[in-house]
């Protein structure tokens, strides 16, 4: 998007000289003992931290709050510990340490209620140390790369001195203070501290992949921090008319940007703007939000009100987490009792998509730690970790193995949909200790090494026109030796139409394929007709899950003489259900052309179809409303 020349008021050092003032003068106004805002990210104040520390002789007791920064954190050594106390409210590398070491605080907070902590007075802040840029001719700066809770706590403090520096971009939206709301400024012109975009490896694309399957067009994305979020937007190329309404973005924005994915065009509040209230990355992204009208950053009290948040349709947050366990808690701050990084907007973005119409909220991490030495899906959190989630907001969970539905599911149910998207040399283990702990009943079992039984097993009857009292179920792994009776009582010309293929000897092992069926990705029902000795099934019904496009394929088998009589019908609806309960968006089929009965089922199922027609074969792809 073309953007126009701004144009900084140039004489404002001689207009407002009264303010202008060294870095070391400006920091000499800091007193002993009192609390200290430092910007945020990439729009740190470096010259003013510098000179802060270069006084830290006279500067005992005092307390440096903020939430993320990059770049150096000088005040946050072992030497200065008795001056400077940091607090933060997220966990940067640069202040990792010394929190560990017990040196510094961690304020785990929601990040939309931070500027109420300001407001209210629960958190004064005597001093606020900020970045922005040149004032224009109405004597306007922009705090650019960094509104987030910057705005709030220049608004709350009692002295506020700011870095003013050319080389901020000005970003639109509500990014601007009034050169009169500083009380001394500092000239300075130097590079924004810069941070690459993190590296993508194959377990994060992985990742990306399954997340990006469960994107629609015309959603609008939050992208929480590090590599998988990011990985995301490799996978977005194809989808169109999407939004942003996210706390933070990177430079890899950019190339969604400009493939048309990203246009704004159905977001419901903010259309055709991309939404944000900080950004980290380069001088790329810098250069490309500079007064760019696409883009517009304002406070997180808006950005990540869950309010505000909810009023998008089909909103999707993507936040990462450290750990999450077999009920579902997922904890995204801490390593065990050693903080790690914050709750940051995990919360407020997760329970505002999670209201949102069509919304998903979705925690994503990989499947191990410590080079495949740990499993991240675990049946208890690591002694002293933190719930961030609870598992009563948790939707969607995934790993590189796949998607885990828990909205609305049982702890058994939690449980085995997390052990199948685990990585494969824990499952055994996990599903032992989920027996162990009475998550699950002791006669679900592990089969060739995956889990293959239906967690909650579906049950109901319906009545057939002629008056016959059909049972539908869950298909079981005992159901073998029924499913090869029923398989060698269909004509030929059935199991042509099923499987579109002469087939005259069906193997063992093609039999345990239809009873060995995987919860999620694969779902299998059968229709039984009670009989002295038990049940006979006289029809099947599978789907079997591409969680690349988040669509599953549907089909169905119905023994020749209960053909037409609307089993094939029940078993849809029925499969259907199961399937939105997995989060699933649709289901895909093929289907002969000469195969008008299954057409039917398809065309009054009720979902939204679109057909066509290769070599005397109709391709469905069917929607979900």
């Amino acid at each position: 998007m073309p953007k126009t020349p701004f144009a900084y008021d140039t004489s404002w050092k001689e207009k407002y000289r009264d303010f202008l003032v060294s870095a070391e003068q400006a920091v000499s106004h800091i007193r002993a003992g009192q609390r200290v805002f430092v910007g945020t990210g990439c729009a740190q104040p470096s010259v003013l931290v510098e000179a802060m520390v270069q006084h830290a002789d006279e500067l005992v007791d005092t307390e440096i709050v903020h939430l993320l920064t990059f770049g150096g954190a000088p005040y946050a050594t072992k030497e200065l510990s008795k001056n400077f106390r940091v607090n933060s409210f997220f966990i940067a590398e640069n202040v990792r340490d010394t929190i560990q070491e017990g040196l510094g605080d961690y304020t785990p907070i929601m990040l939309s209620d931070i500027p109420r902590l300001f407001r209210s007075g629960q958190i004064p802040l005597d001093v606020s140390l900020i970045q922005v840029t040149p004032p224009d001719e109405h004597g306007r700066c922009s705090l650019g790369v960094s509104v987030d809770i910057v705005k709030s706590a220049a608004e709350n403090s009692s002295l506020v001195i700011a870095q003013i520096n050319p080389q901020m971009p000005w970003t639109h939206g509500d990014s601007t203070l009034n050169i009169f709301d500083f009380d001394y400024v500092v000239a300075s012109d130097v590079p924004l501290h810069e941070v690459e975009p993190p590296e993508t490896t194959d377990v994060s694309r992985q990742i990306g992949e399954h997340i990006a399957a469960l994107i629609d067009d015309g959603c609008t994305l939050e992208l929480g921090i590090g590599q998988i979020p990011q990985s995301v937007l490799e996978f977005l190329d194809k989808k169109k008319d999407l939004g942003i309404h996210t706390e933070m973005f990177t430079d890899r924005l950019i190339e969604a940007i400009e493939s048309g994915a990203i246009n704004g065009n159905k977001k419901t509040l903010d259309k055709h703007k991309i939404v944000a209230s900080f950004c980290v990355g380069t001088k790329r992204i810098f250069d490309f939000i500079d007064n760019n009208p696409l883009f517009s950053f304002q406070p997180t009290e808006v950005v990540n009100d869950p309010h505000v948040i909810s009023q998008q349709n089909k909103m999707v947050a993507i936040n990462v987490a450290l750990e999450v366990d077999l009920t579902g808690q997922v904890c995204a701050d801490s390593l065990g009792t050693k903080f790690f990084s914050g709750i940051g907007g995990q919360v407020d973005f997760n329970r505002g998509a999670a209201k949102a119409e069509n919304g998903k909220a979705i925690i994503a991490l990989p499947s191990t730690a410590k080079n495949g030495t740990i499993s991240r899906i675990a049946t208890r959190l690591s002694n002293g970790a933190g719930v961030v989630t609870t598992r009563g907001d948790v939707h969607y969970v995934v790993t590189e193995h796949g998607v885990a539905y828990l909205h609305g599911k049982n702890v058994q149910e939690r449980a085995l949909a997390l052990i199948s998207v685990a990585h494969p040399d824990f499952r055994p283990q996990l599903l032992r200790e989920a027996i162990e702990a009475k998550y699950i009943r002791s006669t679900l079992s592990d089969v060739e090494g995956r889990i293959r039984v239906s967690p909650r097993p579906l049950r109901s009857t319906f009545v057939l026109r002629d008056g016959t009292q059909i049972g539908l179920r869950s298909i079981q792994l005992t159901d073998e030796p029924k499913m090869k009776n029923l398989v060698y009582a269909l004509s030929q010309q059935t199991m042509y139409s099923r499987f579109m293929r002469q087939i005259k000897f069906v193997p063992k092992k093609d039999i345990q394929n239809f009873v060995f069926i995987d919860h999620r990705t694969e779902v299998g029902l059968v229709a039984t007709l009670p009989e002295s000795d038990g049940e006979e099934i006289v029809a099947v019904g599978r789907y079997y899950l591409d969680p690349k496009t988040n669509r599953a394929e549907v089909a169905f088998t119905t023994r020749d003489d209960w053909q037409g009589q609307g089993i094939g019908t029940q078993m849809m609806r029925a499969l259907m259900k199961v399937a939105k309960r997995n989060g699933i968006q649709g289901f895909t089929a093929e289907v002969l052309a000469e195969n008008r009965p299954m057409q039917r089922v398809f065309e009054k199922s009720g979902c939204k179809i679109k057909s066509h027609m290769t070599e005397g074969i109709y391709s469905y792809e069917m929607d979900f409303v």
